[in-house]
């Protein structure tokens, strides 16, 4: 692992809990975000970017500020959540740099930046700390290939601007590959894309759960020391508790939740919203906190 720097470490600290762990809302999500407001009236593809950007400072209110920190996009929720104050001073940002969806490219699949968002625009948005997605299929791409020299290129520019970088590796089923061998191959290729991240320079990595407390140990050996959080990939709350007890149990630093967190509590009515984010969402951010903290 590439050894943090002071502020990269004053970071690390911002976005976990007082005992060490890694506690984000994620509240990035633009169009899968639109999809769980079914109330709009003419459906979710009907939700406006003025909707959007409500429901997005909602959670920063009952949540984010709630949490250690809250990973927000800047097309959307910034900077408007820290100009007008919604994002409260004890909790830190991070701010997501990569856009929303992927390209394909001879069957892999590629993210790009956000337009303008370099390391410093994450600093000028007020974040502690940036984030940026990448799909790897650690069979096909190695540390030589274009998605390894874009982390390599993006941690170290983030590290000369001063800004801590998350790197999250999703995998993928390629075209023609059955579900059967994908779902066999996988914990494998957790703990693959971790070492071949850290190869790259990644310093924080956000991984998806890789399936049993075996599994999450050689993603914890794979990293060789850098911390790892666990996402929610949208499954229900209940479920991702149990992935998170059982891999912080193995040597994982925390977890990053999202849709397992609001996704039935994201109503276009803001009265309405309000309710189910404070009496069903932020219940299970308790839980989770607890959990990540070894206290559950």
């Amino acid at each position: 692992m590439s050894p943090m720097t002071t502020i990269e470490r004053r970071a690390l600290q911002a976005i976990s809990t007082p005992n060490g762990h890694m506690l984000i809302v994620a509240a990035d999500q633009r169009n899968s975000m639109k999809a769980v407001m079914t109330d709009a009236p003419d459906g979710p593809g009907s939700v406006t970017p003025d909707q959007l950007i409500e429901a997005k400072a909602d959670l920063v209110r009952h949540l984010g500020n709630n949490a250690p920190a809250i990973l927000l996009d800047p097309e959307t929720a910034l900077p408007q959540v820290v100009d007008d104050g919604t994002l409260a001073r004890g909790s830190a940002l991070v701010v997501g740099m990569d856009q929303s969806g992927y390209e394909t490219v001879d069957g892999l699949r590629f993210t790009r930046v956000v337009e303008g968002v370099t390391p410093r625009r994450v600093r000028d948005l007020g974040g502690d700390a940036a984030k940026m997605l990448w799909y790897i299929r650690p069979d096909k791409q190695d540390a030589n290939s274009l998605v390894g020299q874009e982390i390599r290129e993006l941690t170290a520019a983030c590290e000369a601007e001063g800004v801590l970088l998350i790197v999250e590796i999703l995998t993928y089923r390629l075209e023609g590959e059955t579900e059967e061998d994908y779902r066999a191959a996988f914990p494998g290729f957790i703990a693959d894309v971790a070492r071949l991240s850290v190869e790259c320079g990644a310093k924080v990595l956000k991984l998806p759960y890789p399936g049993s407390a075996e599994a999450c140990a050689a993603v914890t050996e794979a990293a060789a020391g850098a911390p790892w959080a666990v996402l929610s990939a949208g499954v229900d709350h209940e479920t991702f508790i149990g992935q998170v007890r059982t891999a912080v149990a193995n040597g994982c630093a925390g977890a990053m939740a999202g849709r397992s967190l609001w996704k039935d509590s994201l109503a276009v009515d803001p009265q309405v919203r309000t309710q189910l984010l404070t009496e069903r969402a932020l219940p299970r951010l308790r839980e989770l906190a607890a959990t990540v903290d070894g206290a559950a």
